[in-house]
């Protein structure tokens, strides 16, 4: 790997169990994302993008695998404790369904990272919510808010950190077009102006034209 690559993996493969019946899901996945990349892996569902991105992630460990080297570390081998580190530390996370708290305001759901690392929040919150068009809507508890505007706040919380890595897992799946539109364009924008390293996963043709790259994975390989 050079220190140009976030993302090195080499020979990753995945099978999971059920009622003693093991069902191959990953085979020999060889994947480099360069610093500052914004890549999209497009592919049905079944093919294994999820669970590759979860293994991306250091929310799964692989079956098997050569090397697993995330933001400069090289993660096999490593001890829960210290896999969780490096994914809070280095791995923001948009999901499908925005996994957000339904409990507490926009505002306090983006402060949460920052709260969790013990990082002085300096203004961040503020600034990263009026990046994303939300700044005044910051009080607003997740339900008062719209599909696209709470998908938002999913992206803000990703990034108040500035994570070496963003993963983003189908952003769209839960949004009308126009919202769909709007999401990409915001990811886009990070990407530009951040120089942000993003690895979206989707089926949906139409999210791959902001990247700098797309690859297809079908029946949990990718097609080269």
């Amino acid at each position: 790997m050079t220190d140009e690559s976030t993302i090195d993996v080499h020979g990753v493969e995945h099978a999971y169990t059920h009622g003693g019946v093991v069902e191959p899901v990953l085979h020999g996945i060889d994947l480099t994302v360069r610093r500052g990349e914004f890549l999209v892996i497009m592919g049905p569902s079944g093919c294994g993008k999820s669970t590759l991105l979860n293994i991306l992630g250091l929310m799964m460990t692989p079956t098997r695998a050569e090397q697993v080297r995330i933001a400069g570390c090289e993660t096999l081998g490593l001890a829960d404790a210290d896999r969780t580190r490096l994914r809070r530390e280095s791995i923001g996370f948009v999901f499908q369904r925005f996994n957000l708290l339904p409990t507490i305001s926009a505002w306090r759901n983006v402060a949460l990272p920052l709260r969790i690392r013990q990082q002085s929040l300096d203004g961040r919150v503020e600034a990263v919510l009026e990046q994303v068009g939300l700044g005044r809507y910051a009080h607003k508890k997740p339900g008062h808010l719209s599909v696209g505007q709470q998908q938002r706040v999913a992206i803000a919380r990703a990034l108040v950190g500035r994570p070496a890595i963003l993963l983003v897992d189908e952003p769209t799946g839960n949004l009308d077009s126009a919202n769909a539109q709007a999401i990409l364009a915001l990811l886009a924008d990070f990407h530009r102006q951040w120089n942000q390293t993003i690895l979206m996963i989707t089926h949906n043709e139409n999210l791959a034209v902001a990247a700098d790259r797309v690859l297809h994975m079908r029946d949990g390989r990718l097609l080269v």
